[in-house]
């Protein structure tokens, strides 16, 4: 099979906490002939994934290099810390950072946040995950900050969150090589956009709706035709005492006036 007979496909990478189900969906209903395979990759490696073409766009977490790569910014996590359920930050609804500086705020070497200056008191080895990290909250070490998604992911029972209010935040883009801005990455675009199936900017493989017929009266205020075997007042009437007159063709005289 060469080349150009190829089916086409669309590789869609995700970065952990990210959930694409929902586009991926709209997806197969308005593209049922071109699968979507989904590439999970960690946050630090979904640049390499796109740039190498191990994937056509990507859920990434922001910044990334725009001299490289289109971004469209999607939305903004929340920010929460990750405790035991017994922790006395378990007792509040929210915390700030200097509520954390008595813990030790574990730092993943995963961490996706732009810490200018990391909360709390540090521990001795950075975790090599997030995922680590979880482990070693469960365990009494220390505490961690995430992106709520992440929080979510790797939820466990005996763990809660609460919202860091001025914690940075994480924002998550939808992005792609700039110089790879094939047709089936702007069909996801338009996706993820909103846009409808029958949107002028959409690349869609749908039908264009029928145009419906007008009920308007064509121009030149032209009248409906008679209907056959009716006639209008004027149109059609026999001459008198013709063929096509009153029964007879026969005339009577007038009466005389007494």
């Amino acid at each position: 099979m060469t080349g150009s007979d190829v089916p086409p496909s669309f590789r869609l990478a995700y970065v952990p906490g990210v959930t694409p189900a929902k586009w991926v969906r709209i997806w197969q209903e308005r593209l049922p002939g071109i699968p979507l395979t989904l590439v999970a990759v960690a946050a630090a490696e979904a640049a390499d994934v796109l740039r190498d073409g191990g994937a056509d766009a990507g859920f990434v977490r922001l910044p990334v290099d725009r001299t490289t790569f289109s971004a469209i910014p999607l939305y903004t996590e929340t920010t929460v810390v990750v405790v035991p359920k017994d922790h006395l930050v378990a007792a509040a609804d929210e915390v700030s950072a200097e509520d954390l500086a008595d813990d030790i705020v574990l730092h993943p070497l995963d961490d996706t946040l732009d810490w200018e200056t990391l909360p709390g008191r540090p521990a001795n080895e950075r975790p090599a995950t997030t995922a680590d990290a979880i482990e070693l909250v469960a365990a009494g070490v220390g505490v961690l900050v995430v992106p709520q998604s992440l929080a979510r992911l790797h939820h466990r029972r005996d763990l809660t969150y609460r919202p860091v209010t001025d914690a940075p935040e994480s924002r998550v883009a939808l992005s792609w090589p700039e110089d790879a801005t094939t047709d089936l990455v702007e069909d996801f675009i338009g996706i993820v956009r909103g846009r409808t199936v029958n949107s002028t900017r959409g690349r869609t493989t749908a039908a264009p709706a029928e145009p419906k017929p007008s009920k308007r009266a064509p121009a030149g205020g032209a009248r409906r035709r008679p209907a056959a075997g009716k006639t209008g007042k004027t149109a059609g009437k026999a001459p008198r005492g013709g063929a096509g007159g009153a029964k007879g063709g026969k005339r009577g005289k007038p009466r005389r006036r007494s």
